[in-house]
Protein backbone atom coordinates (compact mmCIF):
# COMPACT_ATOMS: atom_id res chain seq x y z
CA UNK A 1 0.00 0.00 0.00
CA UNK A 2 1.20 3.42 -0.87
CA UNK A 3 1.25 5.85 1.82
CA UNK A 4 2.48 9.10 2.53
CA UNK A 5 1.83 12.69 3.05
CA UNK A 6 0.48 15.09 0.51
CA UNK A 7 0.42 18.87 0.09
CA UNK A 8 -0.86 20.52 -2.28
CA UNK A 9 1.31 21.12 -5.86
CA UNK A 10 -0.47 23.23 -8.41
CA UNK A 11 0.09 25.71 -11.35
CA UNK A 12 -2.88 28.07 -11.55
CA UNK A 13 -6.02 26.43 -10.62
CA UNK A 14 -5.06 22.56 -12.03
CA UNK A 15 -3.55 20.42 -9.22
CA UNK A 16 -1.38 17.79 -9.77
CA UNK A 17 -2.54 15.22 -7.15
CA UNK A 18 -5.41 14.70 -5.06
CA UNK A 19 -5.93 14.02 -1.59
CA UNK A 20 -8.26 10.73 -0.89
CA UNK A 21 -9.31 11.73 2.50
CA UNK A 22 -10.19 15.21 1.89
CA UNK A 23 -12.30 13.82 -1.63
CA UNK A 24 -14.03 11.30 0.41
CA UNK A 25 -15.02 13.55 3.04
CA UNK A 26 -16.18 16.28 0.46
CA UNK A 27 -18.61 14.00 -0.80
CA UNK A 28 -19.83 13.03 2.66
CA UNK A 29 -20.69 16.74 3.31
CA UNK A 30 -22.18 17.38 0.04
CA UNK A 31 -24.45 13.74 0.81
CA UNK A 32 -24.67 15.85 4.40
CA UNK A 33 -26.12 19.34 2.13
CA UNK A 34 -28.45 17.22 -0.08
CA UNK A 35 -32.30 17.88 1.27
CA UNK A 36 -33.80 14.13 2.15
CA UNK A 37 -36.69 13.02 0.78
CA UNK A 38 -39.40 9.99 2.17
CA UNK A 39 -37.54 6.77 2.14
CA UNK A 40 -37.65 4.61 -0.86
CA UNK A 41 -37.58 1.12 -0.26
CA UNK A 42 -34.62 -0.73 -1.33
CA UNK A 43 -34.51 -2.33 -4.96
CA UNK A 44 -37.63 -0.10 -5.44
CA UNK A 45 -35.94 3.29 -6.87
CA UNK A 46 -35.70 4.08 -10.32
CA UNK A 47 -32.73 2.79 -12.48
CA UNK A 48 -30.64 6.06 -13.85
CA UNK A 49 -27.53 6.44 -15.91
CA UNK A 50 -25.64 9.22 -15.10
CA UNK A 51 -22.48 10.14 -17.48
CA UNK A 52 -20.02 12.27 -16.29
CA UNK A 53 -20.63 11.15 -12.38
CA UNK A 54 -17.70 11.46 -10.64
CA UNK A 55 -16.95 15.60 -10.89
CA UNK A 56 -19.16 19.21 -10.39
CA UNK A 57 -22.73 18.62 -11.84
CA UNK A 58 -22.88 15.33 -12.33
CA UNK A 59 -21.35 14.55 -9.04
CA UNK A 60 -24.21 16.35 -7.80
CA UNK A 61 -26.36 14.90 -9.83
CA UNK A 62 -25.31 11.61 -8.33
CA UNK A 63 -25.45 12.21 -4.87
CA UNK A 64 -28.87 14.16 -5.10
CA UNK A 65 -30.25 11.23 -7.28
CA UNK A 66 -29.60 9.13 -4.33
CA UNK A 67 -30.76 10.44 -1.69
CA UNK A 68 -33.85 12.27 -3.02
CA UNK A 69 -34.95 9.46 -5.57
CA UNK A 70 -33.26 6.46 -4.09
CA UNK A 71 -31.53 5.71 -7.83
CA UNK A 72 -30.76 2.25 -8.90
CA UNK A 73 -28.11 2.10 -11.98
CA UNK A 74 -25.12 2.41 -13.99
CA UNK A 75 -22.56 5.47 -13.47
CA UNK A 76 -19.64 6.35 -16.00
CA UNK A 77 -16.72 8.45 -15.64
CA UNK A 78 -13.03 8.84 -16.98
CA UNK A 79 -10.51 8.71 -14.60
CA UNK A 80 -7.12 7.66 -13.64
CA UNK A 81 -5.82 5.37 -11.48
CA UNK A 82 -2.98 5.61 -8.86
CA UNK A 83 0.66 4.90 -10.30
CA UNK A 84 3.89 4.97 -8.11
CA UNK A 85 4.36 8.99 -8.87
CA UNK A 86 1.57 10.34 -8.90
CA UNK A 87 -2.53 9.74 -6.54
CA UNK A 88 -5.27 9.15 -8.80
CA UNK A 89 -7.34 12.20 -9.82
CA UNK A 90 -9.49 13.52 -7.41
CA UNK A 91 -12.66 11.92 -9.60
CA UNK A 92 -11.08 8.59 -8.76
CA UNK A 93 -11.47 8.66 -5.12
CA UNK A 94 -14.50 10.54 -5.07
CA UNK A 95 -16.07 7.82 -7.29
CA UNK A 96 -15.25 5.31 -4.27
CA UNK A 97 -16.61 7.51 -1.79
CA UNK A 98 -19.99 7.72 -3.86
CA UNK A 99 -19.65 3.92 -3.76
CA UNK A 100 -19.76 3.95 -0.21
CA UNK A 101 -22.39 5.93 0.23
CA UNK A 102 -24.37 4.21 -2.17
CA UNK A 103 -23.62 1.23 -0.66
CA UNK A 104 -24.59 2.53 2.96
CA UNK A 105 -27.82 3.43 1.90
CA UNK A 106 -28.75 0.11 0.23
CA UNK A 107 -28.58 0.96 -3.36
CA UNK A 108 -27.12 -0.97 -6.30
CA UNK A 109 -25.05 1.20 -8.31
CA UNK A 110 -22.29 0.37 -10.63
CA UNK A 111 -19.41 2.67 -11.66
CA UNK A 112 -17.83 2.44 -14.92
CA UNK A 113 -14.28 3.87 -15.62
CA UNK A 114 -13.85 4.76 -19.24
CA UNK A 115 -14.85 6.73 -22.46
CA UNK A 116 -18.26 8.12 -21.90
CA UNK A 117 -17.96 8.61 -26.05
CA UNK A 118 -17.25 5.35 -27.34
CA UNK A 119 -19.46 2.75 -28.62
CA UNK A 120 -17.62 0.13 -26.15
CA UNK A 121 -18.68 1.56 -23.01
CA UNK A 122 -22.16 2.09 -24.85
CA UNK A 123 -22.32 -1.55 -25.34
CA UNK A 124 -20.52 -1.91 -21.71
CA UNK A 125 -23.50 -0.09 -20.02
CA UNK A 126 -26.53 -1.17 -21.86
CA UNK A 127 -25.31 -5.01 -20.96
CA UNK A 128 -25.44 -4.47 -17.36
CA UNK A 129 -28.92 -2.49 -18.25
CA UNK A 130 -30.26 -5.31 -19.19
CA UNK A 131 -28.44 -8.30 -17.18
CA UNK A 132 -28.91 -6.60 -13.86
CA UNK A 133 -31.34 -3.73 -13.94
CA UNK A 134 -34.43 -5.90 -15.32
CA UNK A 135 -33.90 -3.90 -18.68
CA UNK A 136 -35.44 -0.70 -18.04
CA UNK A 137 -33.79 2.59 -17.81
CA UNK A 138 -35.87 5.56 -16.49
CA UNK A 139 -33.81 8.24 -16.00
CA UNK A 140 -30.46 9.17 -17.74
CA UNK A 141 -28.38 12.64 -16.80
CA UNK A 142 -25.71 13.67 -19.68
CA UNK A 143 -22.70 15.67 -17.61
CA UNK A 144 -19.69 15.48 -19.95
CA UNK A 145 -17.25 18.10 -20.43
CA UNK A 146 -14.08 17.35 -22.47
CA UNK A 147 -11.53 18.66 -24.82
CA UNK A 148 -11.77 16.34 -27.54
CA UNK A 149 -14.05 13.67 -28.73
CA UNK A 150 -13.27 10.69 -31.39
CA UNK A 151 -16.26 9.69 -33.58
CA UNK A 152 -17.17 6.61 -33.45
CA UNK A 153 -18.33 5.95 -36.75
CA UNK A 154 -15.62 7.97 -39.03
CA UNK A 155 -12.62 7.68 -36.01
CA UNK A 156 -12.31 11.75 -36.69
CA UNK A 157 -10.95 12.95 -33.33
CA UNK A 158 -12.60 16.31 -33.01
CA UNK A 159 -11.35 19.08 -30.14
CA UNK A 160 -13.30 21.79 -28.17
CA UNK A 161 -12.00 25.59 -27.68
CA UNK A 162 -12.67 28.20 -25.70
CA UNK A 163 -13.15 31.18 -28.09
CA UNK A 164 -15.37 33.91 -28.81
CA UNK A 165 -17.07 34.23 -32.17
CA UNK A 166 -16.43 36.99 -34.73
CA UNK A 167 -13.74 38.90 -33.05
CA UNK A 168 -11.08 38.61 -30.02
CA UNK A 169 -12.60 39.41 -27.01
CA UNK A 170 -10.87 41.54 -24.04
CA UNK A 171 -11.82 40.38 -20.56
CA UNK A 172 -10.59 40.49 -16.72
CA UNK A 173 -9.76 37.69 -15.09
CA UNK A 174 -8.37 36.26 -11.78
CA UNK A 175 -5.84 34.58 -11.14
CA UNK A 176 -3.44 33.14 -8.17
CA UNK A 177 0.50 33.22 -7.54
CA UNK A 178 1.93 30.40 -5.92
CA UNK A 179 1.32 31.72 -3.19
CA UNK A 180 -2.19 32.43 -3.24
CA UNK A 181 -1.95 36.01 -3.83
CA UNK A 182 -4.64 37.40 -6.27
CA UNK A 183 -4.49 39.36 -9.44
CA UNK A 184 -6.95 40.98 -11.51
CA UNK A 185 -5.83 40.52 -15.28
CA UNK A 186 -6.62 42.13 -18.66
CA UNK A 187 -6.70 38.95 -20.85
CA UNK A 188 -7.25 38.95 -24.90
CA UNK A 189 -8.72 35.48 -26.37
CA UNK A 190 -8.74 35.61 -30.17
CA UNK A 191 -11.54 35.01 -32.35
CA UNK A 192 -12.70 31.19 -33.59
CA UNK A 193 -10.68 30.45 -36.88
CA UNK A 194 -11.66 28.03 -39.82
CA UNK A 195 -13.49 24.92 -38.12
CA UNK A 196 -13.11 26.14 -34.48
CA UNK A 197 -17.08 26.39 -33.84
CA UNK A 198 -17.60 22.67 -35.77
CA UNK A 199 -15.22 21.10 -33.64
CA UNK A 200 -16.60 22.49 -30.40
CA UNK A 201 -19.85 22.04 -31.16
CA UNK A 202 -18.69 17.95 -32.33
CA UNK A 203 -17.23 17.73 -28.78
CA UNK A 204 -19.71 19.78 -26.08
CA UNK A 205 -23.03 19.37 -28.59
CA UNK A 206 -25.81 17.18 -28.71
CA UNK A 207 -24.30 14.70 -30.66
CA UNK A 208 -22.97 12.22 -28.24
CA UNK A 209 -26.75 12.73 -25.95
CA UNK A 210 -28.22 11.61 -29.20
CA UNK A 211 -25.76 8.93 -29.54
CA UNK A 212 -26.58 7.41 -26.18
CA UNK A 213 -30.45 7.68 -26.58
CA UNK A 214 -30.32 5.87 -30.05
CA UNK A 215 -27.35 3.34 -28.36
CA UNK A 216 -30.65 2.65 -25.71
CA UNK A 217 -33.44 2.98 -27.95
CA UNK A 218 -31.86 -0.05 -30.75
CA UNK A 219 -31.61 -2.12 -27.28
CA UNK A 220 -35.00 -1.56 -26.56
CA UNK A 221 -34.26 -0.41 -22.86
CA UNK A 222 -36.39 2.80 -22.72
CA UNK A 223 -38.68 2.20 -19.81
CA UNK A 224 -42.08 4.27 -20.47
CA UNK A 225 -41.93 7.52 -19.31
CA UNK A 226 -38.20 8.06 -19.53
CA UNK A 227 -36.50 11.22 -18.99
CA UNK A 228 -33.38 12.36 -19.95
CA UNK A 229 -32.11 15.50 -18.98
CA UNK A 230 -28.55 17.18 -20.25
CA UNK A 231 -26.60 19.49 -18.15
CA UNK A 232 -25.64 23.22 -19.13
CA UNK A 233 -25.07 26.59 -18.54
CA UNK A 234 -26.04 30.36 -19.67
CA UNK A 235 -24.39 32.90 -17.20
CA UNK A 236 -24.23 36.25 -17.02
CA UNK A 237 -24.18 38.96 -19.91
CA UNK A 238 -20.43 39.78 -17.94
CA UNK A 239 -18.76 36.35 -19.32
CA UNK A 240 -21.60 35.97 -22.54
CA UNK A 241 -18.82 37.03 -25.36
CA UNK A 242 -16.51 34.00 -24.29
CA UNK A 243 -19.05 31.68 -22.88
CA UNK A 244 -22.70 31.68 -24.14
CA UNK A 245 -21.88 33.95 -27.18
CA UNK A 246 -18.75 32.02 -28.32
CA UNK A 247 -17.58 28.58 -29.55
CA UNK A 248 -18.94 26.92 -26.23
CA UNK A 249 -22.06 28.65 -26.37
CA UNK A 250 -22.43 27.10 -29.91
CA UNK A 251 -22.24 23.66 -28.73
CA UNK A 252 -24.60 24.75 -26.09
CA UNK A 253 -27.17 26.02 -28.58
CA UNK A 254 -26.57 22.70 -30.27
CA UNK A 255 -27.60 20.70 -27.07
CA UNK A 256 -30.70 22.82 -26.85
CA UNK A 257 -31.68 21.78 -30.06
CA UNK A 258 -30.94 18.37 -29.64
CA UNK A 259 -33.59 18.52 -26.64
CA UNK A 260 -36.30 19.48 -28.62
CA UNK A 261 -35.44 16.84 -31.14
CA UNK A 262 -34.84 14.08 -28.73
CA UNK A 263 -38.10 14.97 -26.37
CA UNK A 264 -40.40 15.28 -29.69
CA UNK A 265 -39.38 11.73 -30.46
CA UNK A 266 -39.40 10.13 -26.81
CA UNK A 267 -42.84 11.53 -26.10
CA UNK A 268 -43.88 9.75 -29.64
CA UNK A 269 -42.19 6.62 -28.90
CA UNK A 270 -42.37 5.66 -25.14
CA UNK A 271 -44.21 8.92 -23.21
CA UNK A 272 -40.81 10.43 -22.59
CA UNK A 273 -39.38 13.62 -22.46
CA UNK A 274 -35.92 15.50 -22.95
CA UNK A 275 -34.60 18.70 -21.63
CA UNK A 276 -31.52 20.38 -20.99
CA UNK A 277 -30.73 22.03 -17.33
CA UNK A 278 -29.48 24.84 -16.88
CA UNK A 279 -27.47 25.13 -13.77
CA UNK A 280 -26.33 28.04 -11.70
CA UNK A 281 -22.36 29.45 -11.35
CA UNK A 282 -20.41 26.84 -9.18
CA UNK A 283 -16.55 26.49 -9.29
CA UNK A 284 -16.13 23.09 -11.07
CA UNK A 285 -12.60 21.72 -12.82
CA UNK A 286 -14.56 23.17 -15.96
CA UNK A 287 -15.68 26.47 -15.67
CA UNK A 288 -11.95 27.78 -13.77
CA UNK A 289 -10.55 27.08 -17.25
CA UNK A 290 -12.51 29.92 -18.63
CA UNK A 291 -11.74 33.16 -18.74
CA UNK A 292 -13.23 35.66 -16.87
CA UNK A 293 -15.11 32.66 -15.05
CA UNK A 294 -13.31 32.64 -11.69
CA UNK A 295 -13.60 36.67 -11.52
CA UNK A 296 -17.57 36.19 -12.05
CA UNK A 297 -17.83 33.53 -9.76
CA UNK A 298 -15.70 35.33 -6.75
CA UNK A 299 -17.74 38.84 -7.41
CA UNK A 300 -21.37 36.81 -7.41
CA UNK A 301 -20.29 34.88 -3.78
CA UNK A 302 -19.20 38.44 -2.82
CA UNK A 303 -22.41 39.93 -3.60
CA UNK A 304 -24.38 36.52 -2.74
CA UNK A 305 -22.62 34.93 0.30
CA UNK A 306 -24.53 31.69 1.23
CA UNK A 307 -27.24 32.86 -0.87
CA UNK A 308 -25.48 30.86 -3.81
CA UNK A 309 -27.19 27.86 -4.46
CA UNK A 310 -24.51 24.87 -3.73
CA UNK A 311 -25.01 22.12 -7.19
CA UNK A 312 -25.90 19.25 -4.83
CA UNK A 313 -29.17 21.46 -4.25
CA UNK A 314 -30.25 22.40 -7.19
CA UNK A 315 -29.44 18.79 -8.62
CA UNK A 316 -32.16 17.94 -5.89
CA UNK A 317 -34.78 20.24 -7.39
CA UNK A 318 -33.60 18.48 -10.77
CA UNK A 319 -34.60 14.96 -9.46
CA UNK A 320 -37.52 15.99 -7.86
CA UNK A 321 -39.28 17.20 -11.42
CA UNK A 322 -37.49 13.98 -13.29
CA UNK A 323 -39.30 11.85 -11.13
CA UNK A 324 -42.56 13.92 -11.22
CA UNK A 325 -41.80 14.50 -7.32
CA UNK A 326 -42.31 18.55 -8.43
CA UNK A 327 -44.03 19.77 -11.80
CA UNK A 328 -41.94 19.77 -14.37
CA UNK A 329 -41.16 23.74 -14.85
CA UNK A 330 -39.73 24.77 -18.30
CA UNK A 331 -38.90 28.19 -19.96
CA UNK A 332 -39.78 29.31 -23.29
CA UNK A 333 -37.23 27.34 -24.78
CA UNK A 334 -38.32 24.12 -22.90
CA UNK A 335 -35.22 24.06 -20.58
CA UNK A 336 -35.43 23.69 -16.85
CA UNK A 337 -34.01 26.57 -15.24
CA UNK A 338 -31.61 26.12 -11.70
CA UNK A 339 -30.11 29.30 -12.39
CA UNK A 340 -32.77 32.03 -11.39
CA UNK A 341 -31.29 32.95 -8.20
CA UNK A 342 -28.22 33.92 -9.93
CA UNK A 343 -29.59 35.96 -12.69
CA UNK A 344 -32.32 38.13 -11.08
CA UNK A 345 -31.66 41.90 -12.56
CA UNK A 346 -30.37 42.84 -8.61
CA UNK A 347 -28.50 40.44 -8.67
CA UNK A 348 -26.84 41.08 -11.87
CA UNK A 349 -26.61 44.71 -11.16
CA UNK A 350 -24.63 44.36 -7.84
CA UNK A 351 -22.08 41.77 -9.90
CA UNK A 352 -21.52 44.03 -12.47
CA UNK A 353 -20.60 47.45 -10.44
CA UNK A 354 -17.78 45.10 -8.49
CA UNK A 355 -17.00 43.81 -12.11
CA UNK A 356 -16.55 47.12 -13.06
CA UNK A 357 -14.38 48.19 -10.02
CA UNK A 358 -12.44 45.25 -9.60
CA UNK A 359 -8.17 45.58 -9.84
CA UNK A 360 -5.54 43.86 -7.68
CA UNK A 361 -6.22 46.19 -5.27
CA UNK A 362 -9.72 46.21 -5.04
CA UNK A 363 -10.52 42.39 -5.73
CA UNK A 364 -10.03 41.40 -1.61
CA UNK A 365 -13.19 43.94 -0.62
CA UNK A 366 -15.13 42.79 -3.76
CA UNK A 367 -15.20 38.88 -4.00
CA UNK A 368 -14.79 36.31 -1.28
CA UNK A 369 -11.13 35.38 -2.25
CA UNK A 370 -10.88 33.31 0.52
CA UNK A 371 -14.02 31.16 -0.55
CA UNK A 372 -13.01 30.91 -4.02
CA UNK A 373 -9.43 29.61 -3.35
CA UNK A 374 -10.75 26.66 -0.75
CA UNK A 375 -13.21 26.23 -3.51
CA UNK A 376 -10.79 25.83 -5.82
CA UNK A 377 -8.62 23.45 -3.27
CA UNK A 378 -11.62 21.42 -2.30
CA UNK A 379 -11.77 20.21 -5.73
CA UNK A 380 -9.16 18.06 -5.62
CA UNK A 381 -9.52 17.56 -1.52
CA UNK A 382 -7.64 19.81 -0.02
CA UNK A 383 -8.73 22.33 2.31
CA UNK A 384 -11.67 20.39 3.58
CA UNK A 385 -12.80 21.23 6.95
CA UNK A 386 -11.96 18.50 9.83
CA UNK A 387 -9.06 16.78 7.45
CA UNK A 388 -5.60 16.42 9.30
CA UNK A 389 -3.39 17.34 6.31
CA UNK A 390 -0.25 16.08 8.58
CA UNK A 391 -1.52 12.69 8.55
CA UNK A 392 0.40 10.00 5.88
CA UNK A 393 -3.00 8.51 3.64
CA UNK A 394 -3.16 5.12 1.48
CA UNK A 395 -3.17 6.42 -2.19
CA UNK A 396 -3.80 3.31 -3.60
CA UNK A 397 -7.41 3.16 -3.48
CA UNK A 398 -9.24 0.46 -5.40
CA UNK A 399 -12.34 1.51 -7.84
CA UNK A 400 -15.67 0.46 -6.81
CA UNK A 401 -16.10 -2.98 -8.10
CA UNK A 402 -19.54 -3.80 -8.30
CA UNK A 403 -21.31 -6.24 -5.40
CA UNK A 404 -21.73 -9.43 -7.72
CA UNK A 405 -24.13 -10.75 -5.05
CA UNK A 406 -27.24 -8.69 -6.38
Amino acid sequence: MSERVLTPRNRGFLFLDSHPTGCERLVADMWQACPDSASVPEGAGPVALIIGSSSGYGLAATLAGLRRAGIRGVMVSFEKAPTERRTATAGWYRTAATAGIARDAGRDLVFLNGDAFSDAVKDQVADLVERRFGGRLDHLIYSVAAPRRTDPDTGTTYTSVLKPVGRANRTRTLLFDDQGVAEVREVETGPAEDDDVEQTVAVMGGADWERWIDHLAGRDLLGEGFTTAALSYIGSPLTAAIYRQGTIGAAKAHLEATARTLDERLGRTVGGRAVTSVNGAAVTQSSTAIPGIALYTGLLRGVLAEGMVPPVRQLAALWDQLTGAAPLSLDDEGRVRLDTWELTDEVQAAVAERWEAATTDTIDRLADLDWFRAEVRRLYGFSVPGVDYTAPVVTDVPWPAPDLAR
